[in-house]
């Protein structure tokens, strides 16, 4: 059952508030390229993106909102930090939602001035926290960025909105750590009721950022906690995208190709590897609602993937389609992929 939030509204995107969980991602082209940051945005909302964030560390980098904008539907956020004026001036070029922490743009006049605008504007703030931006007196306090430690600097910095009466607010309460950032989410849960953007930070590279991401991202949705996701890797934000979509598929949270294949053992007479990876990618755009099955013999195909929409099993030298665990015909090995997607293409969910 999902948690119960507040819920914001970032351009046409809801987040919280039972709204579905939506997909973002982070620009990587800098933002002097203006040209580029633009073709990776349109790039991305093709990919499946719901969310945009783009880096403005300085005035010229707001020349950066309207151009993306002009390209793109899905909202597009601001990250923003240290210079109040750079959210003020994303404020004011149409910028849909702002990353920031209130606690280090300067005096509390500096957070007035962002909240009155973000209000006057309908923009929502995520507030920020991770384990390397939590404040030297609360790390004190707890002799390092724990998970307490992360709910109490996330909850300061929202106090400092809610003074100037802002609640428009997400929160992310990030670590490299899985285990840290799983219990971080959890106690905040206790504390207030703001929607909550989840993501392991730092996550690593494609392979260990996306297994990272995957438990800790998935743990907490499987609890019923998150309203929107971000899987950081060291990589194209186009892999981060396809990585949330995988997670959220993988919990029925998104609709969408689901894959099933076996490991492979003695008894695989056909290149079932190669198969299953020709088919993943074959069916990485497609968006029908629908269970697909690679498996390596007959003694477990149709059986154990009987639950499946469509699938093959594996012979000697051909391949056994089948549909809703009834087998359709045999079809020669080199044939497998081009009949498979003929199956799937004209299937009626």
């Amino acid at each position: 059952m999902r948690r119960n939030t507040k819920q914001v509204k970032a351009g046409s995107v809801l987040i919280g508030g039972g709204a579905p969980i939506s997909i973002q991602s982070m620009l990587n082209v800098p933002s002097t390229d203006i040209e580029g940051s633009v073709q990776q945005a349109m790039e991305l909302q093709s990919a499946g993106c719901e969310l945009i964030r783009a880096a403005i560390p300085d005035m010229d980098a707001v020349r950066l909102i309207p151009a993306i904008k002009e390209k793109i539907s899905v909202p597009l956020v601001a990250d923003i930090h240290f210079d109040y004026r750079l959210a003020l001036a994303a404020a004011d070029a149409g910028i849909d939602k702002i990353r920031i922490n209130p606690g280090n743009i300067g005096s509390e006049e500096n957070v007035r001035k962002v909240a009155d605008k973000c209000r006057e504007k309908g923009i929502p703030i995520r507030i920020g926290v991770n384990s390397g931006s939590v404040e030297r007196s609360i790390l004190h306090k707890y002799g390092g960025p724990t998970a307490e430690a992360l709910c109490e600097s996330a909850l300061f910095h929202a106090r400092l909105l809610e003074k100037f009466d802002f609640t428009d607010i997400v929160l992310s309460l990030k670590a490299s750590s899985v285990d840290k950032m799983i219990e971080a989410y959890e106690k905040i849960t206790e504390l207030c009721d703001y929607p909550l953007h989840l993501g392991v930070t730092e996550a690593g590279t494609s392979r260990m950022g996306t297994i990272k991401s995957a438990i800790g991202i998935g743990s907490l949705l499987q609890k019923g906690i998150g309203d929107t996701i971000r899987v950081s890797l060291t990589d194209s934000p186009i892999e981060e995208v396809r990585a949330a979509a995988d997670i959220l598929r993988a919990l029925d949270l998104k609709s969408g190709v689901k894959l099933v294949s076996c490991p492979t053992c003695g008894r695989t007479r056909i290149d079932l590897i190669s198969l299953a990876k020709q088919v993943e990618e074959k069916l990485k755009d497609c968006e029908k609602n629908i269970t697909v099955a690679v498996m390596g013999c007959v003694v477990n195909g149709p059986g154990e993937a009987r639950e499946a929409d469509l699938g093959v099993a594996g012979s000697v030298g051909v391949g056994v389609l089948f549909k809703k665990g009834q087998i359709l015909r045999k079809v020669p090995e080199d044939e497998i992929l081009s009949e498979l997607m003929k199956e799937i293409d004209a299937f009626e969910e």
